[in-house]
């Protein structure tokens, strides 16, 4: 599925909910569907900054294209994070860079996140657009079997 398919399909998901409440609810359901990170992945450099409650992040790069991997304390927040980080799993460094999340904003889901919540959420797209950067230079290298 393209990004812009998976952008569609996400927004109409989000819009077939009829208010916030739901939509959080959404979000909770992702954060329990989301694979927990495994113990020895969650160190301290690892931790996104700005979260309220901590929120680990992992990317991988195989075969040409990123991965992302991550857990949080917070239901919420690791729901966000799903999203987020769904949204961009398996995809190039190229379609990374060249696609912002904003299907959060048309959904109507970034207008009610509060203030750490949404500074988390951007937070985490630097940090996934860094990796991309990185990975599209040449700078990081592949890590097979590491799924």
């Amino acid at each position: 599925m393209s990004l812009a398919e998976k952008r569609q399909t996400l927004i109409d998901d989000l819009m077939s909910l009829p208010d916030a409440e739901e939509r959080f609810m959404y979000l909770l359901a992702k954060a329990k569907k989301w694979p927990a990170l495994d113990a020895g992945l969650k160190t301290e450099g690892r931790l996104l900054p700005g979260c309220v409650s901590r929120l680990w992040f992992y990317p991988e790069f195989r075969d040409g294209r990123c991965w992302f991997r991550m857990d949080a304390e917070a239901l919420i927040s690791k729901g966000i994070a799903a999203v987020v980080c769904g949204f961009y799993d398996g995809e190039t460094p190229a379609a990374i860079l060249a696609t912002e999340p904003d299907f959060l904003a048309e959904a109507g889901l970034s207008q009610v996140l509060s203030a750490n919540r949404s500074n988390a959420l951007s937070n985490l797209r630097k940090r996934i657009k860094a990796f991309a950067e990185a990975c599209a230079a040449g700078e990081v290298t592949e890590t097979p079997g590491s799924a």
